[in-house]
């Protein structure tokens, strides 16, 4: 398995739409990337002063090549069109692969 991190940068003060990116971004990321490989998908939000970072997205494929086949899908762009209507922040991706 390998772990996609989705941060978004900001404050307490940063626009950022919760109820949306819980309730309806990561149920289309679930529906949209599940025939790629898939695994999980889910996020949260720092507490405290957040280090800097407003939510963290945790995205589990079942490999690499799910991950690669899941970003180049069609479906992303209406993903990433989601995350527009979230936050105008835009997202960093890191890779997490296991030890």
């Amino acid at each position: 398995m390998i772990t996609m991190l989705v941060t978004y940068a900001g404050d307490e003060e940063t626009p950022f739409d919760r109820d949306h990116w819980i309730n309806v971004h990561f149920p289309l990321v679930r529906e949209s990337w599940g025939r790629y490989g898939l695994v999980s998908a889910g996020g949260f939000f720092p507490q405290g002063d957040g280090a800097g970072l407003t939510a963290v997205g945790v995205v589990n494929f079942r490999d690499e090549a799910a991950m690669e086949a899941a970003l180049n899908s069609p479906e992303t762009a209406q993903v990433m069109a989601d995350v527009d209507i979230v936050t105008a922040v835009k997202p960093q991706r890191s890779i997490v692969k296991p030890l």
